[in-house]
């Protein structure tokens, strides 16, 4: 597995992605690492075969923060004015895990570092909608009073 695993490295990343971000537009929710698994066919056990690592993983929620920071965005532009705030709240929970985590000089600590970036995109967003009033309609909106 280590020694061929940079063939299929960036791929495996890819799909991450791309099932973290379908469970997230199905139900504003982080898509497990056995669920991502369970999806691509593969075990999530490194006893068991070709698994799923956890830094591919990692490397794919991260990816899909910065897919998410575009949304927002994008959301805003199409007059969805709720979702950049329930983006900004999922965006802030992830960074706060990620926090925990002791990450070495490595390539996901570098991933991680545009996370950062993320962050501060999403806020600027929910800045500007409250600043214009909005964030107000988009709470009443989504049921909730702000």
């Amino acid at each position: 597995f280590c020694r061929f695993h940079e063939h299929w490295r960036f791929v495996l990343q890819r799909l991450v992605f791309l099932a973290a971000f379908v469970v997230y537009l199905e139900s504003e929710t982080l898509v497990t690492r056995e669920a991502v698994a369970e999806i691509l066919g593969i075990e999530a056990d490194r006893e068991r075969g070709f698994h799923l690592d956890v830094e591919d993983y990692l490397s794919g929620v991260l990816t899909l923060a910065s897919e998410l920071a575009r949304l927002a965005v994008n959301s805003v532009t199409a007059g969805d004015y709720s979702r950049p705030l329930r983006i900004s709240a999922f965006i802030n929970e992830l960074d706060s895990g990620f926090r925990l985590l002791n990450l070495k000089n490595d390539s996901l600590r570098k991933r991680y570092d545009g996370l950062k970036y993320d962050v501060k995109k999403i806020e600027e967003v929910v800045y500007d909608l409250s600043i214009r009033g909005l964030n107000k309609e988009a709470a009443v909106g989504a049921g909730g009073e702000k």
